[in-house]
């Protein structure tokens, strides 16, 4: 009976510690009420489930961490790693180059048409790698607030503006979850100015503003709303100029990065699926803040399945690339079309993937 009555005391008092974790427990996300639409269908329609992705081939280096942004250049490619190198690898993984250490960690990469690579870089900020490989700081504020995680960067034809993302002013790298389930809209979309070095806002209160991409005669440019799972458009040149709306709307995963192939196609990496509990509890910061709490000793509630997806000029999916079988290759952070192929990056992963294109198109 005493050991009854004991087991019981101890219960209780267990019940009690994690309620007030859950409750009481300090943290910084103030989560913010908003209502998602409903989570598109992966069971039928044109984001059915299949396996296209199971048949991508791993290239370049091996055993590296991360390689989170992509270029092709001369059968090479150069990618940004966890621990802040960015390095070439050929395509074969026999010859690898350290081309500089950010010291923070690199997203996004674009190559300048006077020759610099142009870094987007978590916790650094815009940095520049020229030939000689100096790495200069470019930009890290703009309207008088720094950037907090410094996303992806794409360079006009001309080389006169980057675009780039600051995905969130408040959470730093690492913190993507966090500033995900806050939907505080503390996202902007940036513009680099060469030719005199400042920095200029274009887009603010965006849901963790991500991926970017230039369109057809860089008429417009392109913006993940992770958070939102959605992609935005700022027009350059038109009559539309200066303003924005939406190229697509309620994605069925969070849209990470954005590229587009100069002539037809969009292609936007889904880091994972849509999760029901999030959508769920959008409408209700108080659960969505025990959400967070819990986060931090739980594993994160996300689905590990290969997503991608191709858009033409309009927004409309004309690819639906999944694979959710034991083993895939995922999170998938990064899809870049060269020649043939489609090429595949990955925040967590150890290695690089492709597909031959004909089979991504194939209807």
């Amino acid at each position: 009976m005493r050991r009854s009555i004991r087991f019981y005391h101890w219960l209780l008092l267990v019940i009690v510690a994690i309620g007030g974790f859950l409750l009481l427990m300090p943290t910084r996300v103030q989560p913010v009420a908003w209502t998602p639409p409903p989570a598109p269908s992966l069971t039928s329609g044109i984001y059915a489930g299949n396996q296209r992705l199971k048949s991508v081939e791993r290239i370049g280096a091996a055993d590296i961490d991360g390689p989170e942004a992509l270029l092709l250049e001369e059968d090479a490619l150069i990618t940004g790693l966890h621990d802040g190198r960015v390095i070439r690898t050929s395509l074969d993984g026999k010859v690898t180059k350290v081309l500089a250490d950010t010291g923070g960690r690199p997203l996004g990469l674009a190559r300048h048409p006077n020759g610099l690579l142009v870094i987007a870089d978590a916790v650094k900020g815009l940095l520049s790698l020229d030939a000689q490989g100096r790495l200069v700081a470019m930009t890290t504020t703009a309207g008088g607030v720094p950037f907090g995680f410094t996303d992806d960067v794409v360079i006009d034809k001309s080389g006169h503006y980057a675009y780039f993302s600051d995905a969130s002013s408040r959470f730093g790298y690492g913190k993507d979850g966090d500033a995900i389930i806050e939907h505080g809209g503390d996202g902007r979309l940036l513009r680099y100015d060469f030719q005199t070095g400042k920095t200029a806002v274009l887009l603010d209160k965006l849901e963790f503003a991500n991926g970017v991409a230039l369109g057809p005669d860089d008429a417009f440019v392109l913006v993940n709303e992770t958070g939102a799972y959605r992609i935005s458009r700022y027009w350059l040149s038109g009559p539309k100029a200066g303003t924005h709306d939406l190229f697509i709307d309620n994605l069925p995963g969070l849209p990470d990065n954005l590229s587009f192939n100069g002539r037809d196609r969009f292609w936007v990496a889904l880091y994972a699926p849509r999760n029901a509990l999030l959508d769920a509890t959008a409408a209700h910061p108080f659960v969505r803040k025990m959400i967070v709490r819990a986060m931090t000793v739980l594993p994160k509630p996300v689905e590990k399945r290969a997503f991608a997806l191709g858009l033409d000029l309009e927004g409309k999916v004309i690819a639906n690339l999944q694979d959710a079988s034991s083993g895939n290759y995922s999170p998938i952070t990064t899809v870049r079309e060269y020649g043939e192929w489609l090429y595949f990056g990955s925040l967590k992963a150890k290695n690089m993937v492709r597909l031959p294109l004909s089979a991504a198109l194939e209807k």
